[in-house]
């Protein structure tokens, strides 16, 4: 009786172990299909954002499209023949002759609008200038750099270096903006007329000296009476053929 007991005990128990594997299978596999169905939404959320992230450069590019800085510059719709340098593009003729006026091929640049004599908007067209180089235009053509470092009264007569720019109505081959050696010409404010007449009147004191800003000579002239006046009368001369000058090496105006 106690051996068919522990059989039954036995077989029970075998029963229940293999019940058990079963449903922890069962259980594995229900779980599995569950995170494949979740996973799929998942997927396709992803591959919609990379599709949509692989688009938005394109519309970024498009969308920070920006106007050049020269088109401030470019009067719209006026004549392309009337345009600044700066807005346009011209061919070089290589056949023209120096000093001689000839015509150039030239096409506007992008987003600047302008007309012919009829009022027809056109890219391309003609204009006609002098064959030289910018460097070699008048004074009058270009604007430079002054300095205020270089000493005008002197011998020889100082130079310096700088950098001019060509005025915005003037066509010219070549650079625009170029180096130049000019002769000092920056003024400080004195005036020869008034530097003359204190020479002629109160030379004697020093006065011309103190007013051009050279205070050691003028203390010289103070104390000997004007050299006993010949000094005086040397910078009565000087100052008249404008040898002596003011003491920051300006130019008398």
């Amino acid at each position: 009786m106690a051996a068919r007991w522990w059989r039954r005990a036995v077989r029970g128990l075998c029963g229940a172990a293999l019940f058990l594997s079963q449903l922890s299978v069962l259980s594995g596999r229900a779980g599995s299909l569950m995170t494949t169905k979740l996973s799929q939404p998942q997927s396709t959320l992803a591959k919609s954002l990379t599709s949509t992230s692989t688009n938005a450069p394109y519309f970024k590019a498009f969308e920070s499209t920006e106007i050049p800085p020269y088109v401030t510059n470019c009067p719209s719709n006026g004549l392309c023949s009337r345009l600044p340098p700066d807005c346009m593009t011209c061919n070089t003729n290589y056949s023209c002759i120096y000093g001689k006026m000839a015509t150039f091929d030239c096409k506007v640049k992008p987003h600047v609008h302008c007309v012919d004599e009829n009022n027809h908007e056109q890219e391309n067209f003609t204009i006609n200038m002098t064959c030289q180089f910018c460097w070699q235009l008048a004074t009058s053509d270009y604007v430079c750099t002054n300095s205020t470092n270089c000493m005008t009264v002197s011998c020889p007569r100082q130079r310096y270096n700088a950098t001019c720019t060509v005025r915005d109505h003037i066509h010219c081959l070549g650079n625009r903006v170029f180096p130049k050696m000019l002769y000092c010409n920056w003024t400080g404010g004195y005036k020869w007329s008034t530097a003359l007449a204190l020479s002629i009147t109160l030379g004697g004191f020093g006065a011309d000296r103190f007013y051009l800003g050279q205070w050691r000579e003028g203390l010289g002239k103070l104390f000997s009476f004007g050299g006993l006046g010949i000094w005086t009368l040397i910078d009565v001369l000087l100052i008249g053929v404008g040898y002596v000058g003011p003491a920051d090496g300006s130019l008398y105006i």
